[in-house]
């Protein structure tokens, strides 16, 4: 084993998910090859490394490092050097000698512990050297932090957003609780932390820990789209992660209840729990509903009749029976849910109720859960339509579902109106924001597809509204003459009625390719994307749409391949390796996460905003390797700059998943037909992907799953208690001390 000292003089490779690092250290003014797993270190850094001399077949001589600490030069001239590397804000080569010169080998001490005799030093004031030693000690904190995180496997990106929320007290308080990072650092989870606690010597029964695997076990079933576990479910299921006793959980559950972490509630006998976020989103929803739907609404004296044919009239259509319920009910009930398939005129009767509306010189405003969908109900009404979050003016928010929005009780919306398209896509956290908004007398009109996947957050609103029998439904059924020339609409119907499509006529807009395994289903896609679609822009115009993530012919390998095959490697092209995943300029990408607060500016209009939202489709400009910035439009228009630590927001979107398809609209759909388990593959999920096409379908696979898919109508049932909070208005408190 050998141990040298010197400076970080270039970094050649550094892979972020496991820190493997290839560099050149100025030894005793000579360049050294060092390979090993090194944290975020900086040009100018200065080292001590242990190792040994391997030779390599390439690049010759090398120290493979077993071991390194950031030093502190020791001599006059090293720390010279060390302070003028550009590593600490405010000092550069003229600084830098005169500080040396005045406080010799004590330069270091004196920026630690006493800055304020940096202001003896001519040039130096007393702000500049606070400055100065805040910048030093943060970067030895920076970097004590990362190297301390790294030997739990924590990444760099990780470990600089853990650094971020305790600063100088990160170790200290990993050291005490390393579970609280899981509520303070988003993408931080049960299992990071609890590798972290084992590692440190936490016990297994630690409080700290059992309490922490409870609320993981009830975040889990809200990812699949549950408000509440059964306590027989969450005691289980914690007792499995934990690998304790169930009387172990079912005591520290009493605790969380006991001190309000968690809220145990009684629904259809059966003792439940919730987070107290969801409880309160729930119970709020459930009330603003029964309070809207309570008040007494002013009858507009006017002549609706009379308005509804001078509108078909002007358009030129013939509205039927159920079309023209929808439209009154619109104006006489304060909230409706206008619900219906493909084809049925949903369109038709939001801008029967906008004209309506507009006539009364009400102020109304139109909105829908994601950007696609607000641009889609702005083409069809051609009046302005906007997201929920921008209606609601979104503020900052931590991680996925606290949503904070200046639009809310104190501050509420100023609408006489609200048309609220694409309804089903609507989770709870989402619906109590927009309802905290709106004020009695308000009236809002839901639009949506009750038969297409339910929201990917917590709950399934607009489906327990319908059921729980306290708003005014109007069910669309008829399919009208123009949509029936469509096999995309016609074969929605069919797939939602429990029959097969008709597939390949003539002319027509509905298509089944038979291939037999998953790797040439795959082959297939790539063959119809790459050489037959060719009068289609495959980038802007096909969707590759499947519902599994992983195998031949899930997201990740699609995703690779198509990448591959439309977007190769080029000299031209910049790339930014992130584990497994390559990025690279030009690839199709997709926003995973909500981020509230991520910048952009409009390339046309010179517009600025806040907000990108998981769902949202863009495409990858530009990638600055040296200024670590990724640069992505989204919406045609939406220009957004990425750090690469926050590179984790997005994937490629050559291939989704149905449920990141929701809410989009898209030329040509491509979707593979194979076997799989039928939780995933039912007649929901089907008739969701088939409705996202515009133009054309396109089924790969074999024909005899096809049969499967349509058949299998048992969709997951989702535990929820918002309608019988609304058919009840009261519910059961429990709590331990009855």
């Amino acid at each position: 084993m050998v141990k040298i000292y010197g400076y970080v003089d270039k970094i050649i490779f550094y892979n972020e998910s496991n820190h493997y690092t290839v560099m050149e250290i100025e030894c005793n003014s000579k360049l050294v090859t060092v390979v090993g797993n090194f944290p975020m270190l900086k040009r100018g850094e200065y080292l001590s490394v242990t190792g040994q001399w391997v030779e390599h077949s390439s690049f010759g001589m090398q120290l493979k490092a077993s071991h390194f600490e950031v030093e502190v030069p020791t001599s006059t001239q090293g720390m010279e050097r060390y302070l003028s590397s550009g590593i600490i804000t405010g000092i550069g080569e003229k600084k830098a000698k005169l500080l040396v010169e005045h406080f010799g080998d004590q330069v270091i001490e004196v920026i630690r512990y006493n800055p304020l005799k940096l202001a003896d030093v001519p040039g130096i004031g007393e702000k500049t050297a606070l400055s100065i030693s805040e910048s030093f000690n943060e970067n030895r904190e920076v970097m004590e932090s990362i190297v301390y995180l790294g030997t739990f496997g924590i990444t760099s990106t990780y470990a600089m957003r853990i650094y971020k929320a305790y600063k100088e007290n990160t170790i200290s308080t990993i050291k005490e609780n390393p579970y609280k990072v899981i509520d303070d650092v988003p993408g931080m989870g049960f299992k990071s932390a609890d590798t972290i606690a084992m590692s440190i010597g936490i016990e297994s029964e630690d409080p700290f820990r059992i309490s922490a695997g409870i609320k993981h076990s009830l975040q889990m079933c809200y990812r699949e789209g549950h408000m509440f576990l059964s306590e027989e479910s969450l005691i289980r299921n914690g007792a499995n992660l934990l690998m304790v006793d169930l009387d172990l959980v079912e005591y520290h559950l009493r605790e969380l209840t006991l001190h309000g972490e968690v809220k145990l509630q009684i629904i259809d006998d059966q003792r439940v729990y919730y987070s107290m976020p969801l409880f309160k989103a729930e119970e709020n929803v459930a009330n603003s509903i029964i309070s809207l739907s309570n008040f007494p609404y002013e009858k507009e004296r006017i002549d609706i009749d009379n308005i509804i044919l001078k509108f078909q009239e002007e358009n030129n259509i013939e509205l039927d029976e159920i079309q023209v319920e929808a439209i009154k009910s619109a104006v006489l009930y304060g909230v409706i849910i206008i619900t219906g398939g493909p084809g049925t005129g949903k369109t038709t009767i939001i801008n029967c109720i906008l004209d309506i509306f507009k006539r009364l010189n009400y102020q109304v405003a139109l909105a829908a859960p994601t950007g696609r969908a607000a641009k889609r109900m702005s083409e069809a009404t051609g009046s302005k339509s906007t997201t929920i979050h921008r209606l609601l003016e979104y503020g900052f928010a931590m991680g996925e579902g606290n949503q904070s929005f200046e639009k809310n009780e104190e501050n509420p919306l100023e609408y006489d109106v609200i048309i609220i398209d694409e309804a089903s896509m609507i989770d709870i956290l989402l619906m109590n924001s927009l309802l905290k908004a709106v004020t009695l007398g308000t009236r809002i009109v839901f639009v949506g597809d009750i038969n297409q996947l339910p929201s990917v957050g917590p709950g399934n609103v607009l489906k327990d509204l319908i059921d729980s029998n306290v708003l005014e439904v109007v069910k669309l059924n008829k399919i009208f003459r123009q949509a029936q020339e469509s096999m995309i609409v016609v074969n929605a119907h069919r797939i939602n009625n429990g029959d097969l499509p008709i597939l390949n006529e003539k002319d027509k807009d509905f298509f089944f390719i038979e291939s037999f395994t998953g790797e040439k289903i795959k082959r297939k896609i790539l063959e119809l994307c790459t050489q037959r679609l060719t009068k289609f822009n495959f980038m802007e115009d096909i969707q590759i749409i499947t519902p599994v993530k992983k195998g031949p012919v899930g997201v990740h390998e699609l995703n690779s391949a198509l990448q591959n095959s439309i977007n190769p490697p080029a000299e031209d092209k910049a790339e930014k390796s992130i584990a497994t995943t390559v990025f690279r300029e030009g690839d199709k990408i997709m926003q995973i996460k909500n981020n509230y607060q991520k910048e952009w500016d409009s390339i046309e209009g010179g517009e600025k905003g806040k907000g990108i939202f998981n769902g949202d489709i863009g495409f990858i400009d530009k990638i600055n390797t040296e200024g670590k910035k990724l640069t992505a439009t989204f919406d045609y228009d939406k220009r957004v700059i990425y750090d690469f630590e926050e590179l984790d927001e997005i994937m490629h979107s050559y291939a989704i998943t149905v449920h990141k398809s929701q809410g989009s609209e898209f030329p040509v759909v491509i979707m593979p037909i194979f076997s799989g388990p039928s939780i995933l593959l039912n007649r929901n999920l089907f008739y969701t992907a088939v409705t996202r096409a515009k133009d054309m379908v396109i089924l790969v696979g074999r024909k005899q799953f096809l049969q499967g898919l349509v058949q299998n109508a048992n969709n997951i049932k989702r535990n929820t208690g918002l309608r019988q909070r609304i058919e009840n208005n009261i519910f059961i408190e429990q709590g331990y001390d009855d």
